[in-house]
């Protein structure tokens, strides 16, 4: 699986890409919006697109309808994984098209690089 990874937080962008490297998959960063549509804009592909819902200058739901609105993710699978645990988050980010919704808080990183084989499956 190729996923791109997009958060502000290096801590955490470090970590789960770690996780799911070691799980086998292929993974890109961005810890921007901006960078993130910069490799989608420019041609790059992705099983699946994880997003934090507070990013830089954006929320992820604006994030999430860019994507969609230019056609930038493809087939991939848009699922964000945030903190942010409030249900009128997860329905706005599900009604702006994200496929899946994961709270960090809830999981152990090993159990988001399931979650997100599942979500793919």
């Amino acid at each position: 699986m190729k996923i791109l990874l997009v958060d502000d937080d290096s801590f955490l962008l470090d970590m789960y890409a770690t996780k799911f490297t070691t799980a086998g998959h292929t993974v890109d960063t961005a810890k921007t919006v901006e960078l993130a549509l910069e490799k989608l804009r420019g041609g790059a592909s992705f099983d699946a697109i994880l997003l934090d819902m507070v990013l830089p200058g954006f929320t992820g739901v604006e994030f999430l309808k860019m994507i969609i609105a230019d056609k930038l993710g493809g087939s991939a699978r848009l699922i964000v994984l945030s903190n942010q645990s409030d249900d009128a988050d997860k329905t706005a980010a599900l009604q702006a098209g994200a496929t899946g919704y994961i709270i960090k808080a809830e999981m152990i990183p090993s159990e988001v690089v399931s979650a997100v084989e599942k979500m793919l499956t």
